[in-house]
């Protein structure tokens, strides 16, 4: 019988170091030698997850094929790994206290006081294992979310500690991500920081067996040895991270630090196969060397953030390389979009993309930007409320409905073309009570869609509550805009594009999120593609 074997990722010095990136590069290169790898994410606040985070607080909210509201993190993991998240895979401190206060609640404790350790130590440690027992992965990496020393890591850096004691040394070993600072006034790289950041890890109890070094100039031997000698650990186990144009470099990055190596020295495992990574050199030789160049709009109402729309732009990069372009992806806010200058504002443009979001703020804009796509024969596709916009546009402007609207922004509209679904009619509790997670959906011969896709069914992932009202469908198709994607089940309308038009596509669901680097997603393959001709 195989043993699992954990790893486990903390940070030191400051947050956003990149614990994620690094942990998808591992495995992506365990991956390449053979071994079933995947990660997960453990993260200390409170909510039970993202889905009710706004997004300029948190990022994207990232959905899984089984309807979890996740850590846009997984989104990394899934990207690099080509294998599907779960539920299991993102856990949060909201998740892990809610299940005990529900067993306390049981009376499962039999009357014992309830306490951080050892309930809440348990069921982190439950939660940590559960993805090697059930699925049977040879390798486990999970990322502790924040920094060494929040309060609010505590437990979890507890229940690492408790863990590696109940696994052995050869079962487990953690990974610490620092950085190394260059001083420029003094032109120093400064190891003081990661020093005492693994002495506060030591102080909780962990020492870590690597740490990854986050710096912007190359480390020499002599800082290497220094960082070694104090944080007690082994030379060839100090592996520097520099920073990198693209986060699709790091794996390689990684392998030439041999990161994987010392790993699988450490834990014991056999180095299978030398790293088979020839695909992923010819993306990135494609990614540095492209042929063409285009601009994409992305119109939205987060766009302060780019992690707000994480997803999208990483599709575009996935497209782009396979159609050897380059693709400039440029936030524009849709509040800034108005009658008077939306087409000052949108002319430059190879394609326009309206992305998905909640509310009535910004609106407007994106009906413009979808009335400016539609009259113009720019290629368009609009993601969720991307495409409920576009239908509403259609309705107001060609079918000459003037007051169609969705009932999420007017409630009392006399022609709801977009309206809640019923069976969220009548749920009040906003967290994971969305229509989640992937569905299937037939596609029309003859269409967009299915060029794009080469087949006539596809399963995809949802995020919603509203849908397009099926009572106007009729009206629509007469005049052109036609529902080519359909739930088999539900007859719910999934992808709406226009036949008299060189490349339009609407669709309720999210292709963003199972795009990946080697399996780029076909709609935003055929969208780069429409946009360079």
């Amino acid at each position: 019988m195989t043993t699992t074997k954990y790893i486990f990722v903390t940070g030191g010095v400051t947050s956003s170091l990149g614990k994620g990136i690094i942990s998808a590069s591992l495995a992506k290169l365990l991956q390449a030698r053979g071994y079933s790898v995947t990660i997960q994410k453990l993260d200390p606040y409170i909510n039970v997850d993202p889905g009710t985070l706004n997004p300029y607080e948190h990022g994207e909210c990232y959905v899984t094929e089984d309807g979890a509201e996740t850590d846009l993190d997984l989104g990394h993991y899934e990207r690099f790994l080509g294998i599907p998240t779960s539920q299991a895979n993102n856990v949060t401190t909201g998740r892990i206290y809610q299940t005990v206060i529900e067993k306390e609640r049981k009376g499962d404790y039999l009357g014992k006081t309830v306490q951080v350790i050892p309930h809440i130590t348990d069921e982190i440690k439950r939660r940590i294992k559960l993805l090697g027992s059930k699925h049977k992965f040879d390798v486990v990496i999970t990322e502790i979310g924040g920094t060494v020393g929040d309060i609010e890591s505590l437990p979890y850096i507890e229940a690492v500690r408790q863990l590696r004691y109940d696994l052995g040394s050869e079962n487990s070993l953690v990974i610490h991500l620092t950085l190394v600072p260059y001083l420029s006034a003094s032109g120093e790289l400064k190891t003081k920081p990661t020093q005492h950041s693994v002495k506060e890890l030591l102080e909780n109890g962990i020492q870590p067996n690597v740490l990854v070094l986050r710096t912007e100039k190359d480390l020499a031997i002599d800082i290497r040895k220094k960082v070694a000698l104090f944080c007690n650990v082994d030379l060839d186990s100090v592996v520097q991270s520099i920073d990198v144009s693209t986060i699709y470099e790091v794996p390689l990055r990684m392998q030439e630090e041999k990161l994987d190596a010392a790993v699988l020295r450490k834990l014991s495992l056999p180095p299978k196969v030398e790293p088979d990574l020839l695909p992923w050199k010819e993306f990135l030789k494609k990614l540095h060397d492209p042929k063409h160049k285009i601009k994409i709009a992305l119109v939205g109402k987060y766009v302060e953030l780019p992690d707000a729309y994480k997803s999208i732009h990483e599709s575009f990069i996935h497209a782009g390389a396979v159609n050897d372009c380059a693709v400039e992806l440029d936030s524009i806010h849709s509040e800034d979009i108005t009658g008077d200058n939306y087409v000052k504002c949108l002319q430059q443009y190879d394609g326009i993309l309206v992305a998905p979001g909640f509310g009535g703020r910004g609106i407007d804009g994106k009906l413009l930007a979808v009335q400016y796509a539609r009259e113009n024969n720019i290629p368009f596709l609009g993601i969720c409320l991307g495409m409920q916009c576009a239908v509403i546009e259609f309705a107001r402007n060609v079918l000459g409905i003037e007051d169609a609207h969705s009932t999420e922004i007017s409630h009392k509209t006399p022609n709801p073309v977009i309206d809640l679904m019923e069976e969220q009619k009548n749920i009040v509790d906003k967290g994971g009570t969305m229509r989640l997670g992937g569905y299937p959906c037939d596609i029309k011969k003859n269409s967009i869609a299915m060029k794009a896709y080469r087949k006539n069914h596809t399963i995809e992932r949802h995020r919603h509550r509203y849908e397009f009202n099926n009572d106007y469908l009729e009206p629509f198709e007469k005049a052109g805009m036609i529902a080519t994607g359909v739930n088999p089940d539900t007859n719910l309308v999934e992808i709406m594009e226009l036949t008299e038009h060189k490349w339009f596509l609407g669709v309720q669901f999210h292709p963003e999120y199972s795009s990946t680097v080697l399996k780029p997603h076909p709609l935003f393959v055929e969208f780069v593609k429409a946009s360079i001709k």
